[in-house]
């Protein structure tokens, strides 16, 4: 078993978190996350060119006329295209698969339409989703650790996993702050079940360690902090495992 002086060095511990905390969330608030078609709605073409791939400049222009809104278009690979716009009928699919051939033989390899409507309705179940989280994993630990009530109150190891909880998918949704930010990455339904992933990777650690907490405390001679390092040391690889 490891023996790191963890709870002894803390403040350097909580400094480090604190520090990538505030940094990821100032992302979070200053530049938002960039959704893709799931959440605002709209279209995605992607095609894939035989022979010469024209340029996003000849592409843009070939469908100026059909005036599609927020049209942006992205290089992927080396023959195909992206092209993701706000309108999701099957007329205007075709039109812009016409423009594209004159411009070259493309083969549609996907298209994907979501409409607004269902956009905000997925994006609404999926904030109702991580609440909830938080609210059952408060009330699971809460009643788990019901008899574990010296010297912290049980309601308490509850909101530490919260608050861990918190911090980790802060950092995680900060990061893709970041790099929607610089590198136009976005968001989708895979994105909410990620992070929800985090979270049950995070309240599963939490549990864990507790969980060791709550066997060593009858029996062992250390103060609380002592018995809390521990059982950090017991539980430190199978949380890196994890």
């Amino acid at each position: 078993m490891t023996n790191f002086k963890i709870i002894q060095k803390k403040n350097i511990w909580l400094a480090i978190s604190g520090v990538l905390f505030v940094i990821f969330l100032a992302a979070m608030l200053a530049w938002g996350l960039k959704l893709g078609i799931d959440f605002t709605g709209g279209s995605l073409l992607e095609v894939s060119f035989k022979g010469s791939r024209p340029t996003v400049a000849r592409v843009e222009a070939g469908l100026a006329e059909l005036k599609l809104s927020s049209l942006i278009v992205q290089p992927a690979g080396e023959q195909d295209l992206q092209l993701k716009f706000q309108e999701t009928s099957e007329e205007v699919h075709q039109s812009v698969l016409a423009k594209l051939n004159r411009l070259a033989p493309a083969e549609e390899l996907r298209f994907e339409s979501v409409g607004p409507s269902i956009g905000q309705e997925l994006k609404t179940k999926s904030l109702y989703a991580i609440f909830f989280v938080l609210v059952a994993v408060l009330i699971y630990i809460s009643y788990v650790f019901r008899k574990v009530s010296k010297p912290v109150a049980s309601w308490k190891y509850g909101l530490s996993a919260i608050i861990a909880m918190f911090h980790d998918a802060v950092i995680t949704v900060g990061v893709f702050a970041v790099l929607g930010h610089v590198y136009g990455t976005e968001i989708n339904t895979a994105f909410v079940a990620a992070v929800l992933t985090v979270l049950g990777y995070s309240v599963h650690d939490s549990i864990v360690v507790f969980d060791r907490i709550r066997e060593n405390l009858p029996k062992s001679d250390l103060d609380f902090p002592g018995t809390v390092n521990m059982s950090l040391n017991q539980t430190l690889l199978r949380s890196l495992n994890t």
